[in-house]
Parts: structure tokens; C-alpha cells; sequence
């Protein structure tokens, strides 16, 4: 199905407009950098590639606005693990941020 994506900015969230519910993802912007912080798809929709379908349009929203990634969220990270065509978005240098 072709569901309607869009970047809620109010809400901070990428949303996924289903039949009858929304899938989201929420993020935070600093710096030219998002940061990906949780993804949630409704009861009733699970284990039907929503999650798949949700990061992957996400990741060319966020490919499109010039953004580098810290993907916070497992499933993001796990998305981004099966599929590292995507590993130019992620911010290099997030250990660099961390002092010891």
C-alpha cells in the first residue's frame, strides 16, 4: 500500500498516516544532525513491514534535507544495520562527542 509520509515538525516525529492509525518515528534536530529516538507502529499492524516502510521513507526525508543521523533508536539501528547503503547518512564522528 502507498501510505501517506510526511515530517510532522510540531510533533517531532516522521509519520506514517495507516487506515486508521499513524506510525511514527520521533527525532530531534540539533545542529544539522537528527537524531532518531523512538519508532512506534499501532497494535494491528505489527510484523506487516510498517517499521521497513516508516525508516526507509525517513531516511530519504532525511537524505533530501542534507542531515547526518544518530540513529538512538534500535530498530533504526537494526534498519541500518540490514541495509548499509544507507551508512553515508550516519554522523561519523558521535564517539568524538564523548568525553572520557
Amino acid at each position: 500500500m502507498d501510505y501517506q509520509f510526511n515530517d510532522n515538525e510540531d510533533l517531532k516525529w516522521f509519520e506514517l498516516h495507516l487506515n486508521d492509525a499513524i506510525a511514527f518515528i520521533d527525532y530531534i534536530v540539533a545542529q544539522e544532525t537528527i537524531y532518531l529516538t523512538h519508532t512506534e507502529v499501532p497494535k494491528g499492524y505489527e510484523g506487516q513491514g510498517i517499521g521497513f516502510i516508516i525508516v526507509k521513507r525517513a531516511l530519504n526525508d532525511i537524505k533530501s534535507k542534507g542531515l547526518k543521523l544518530v540513529p538512538l533508536c534500535p530498530f533504526v539501528a537494526m534498519y541500518l544495520k540490514k541495509n548499509p547503503e544507507w551508512k553515508e547518512l550516519v554522523y561519523r564522528n558521535i564517539n568524538h562527542h564523548c568525553s572520557n
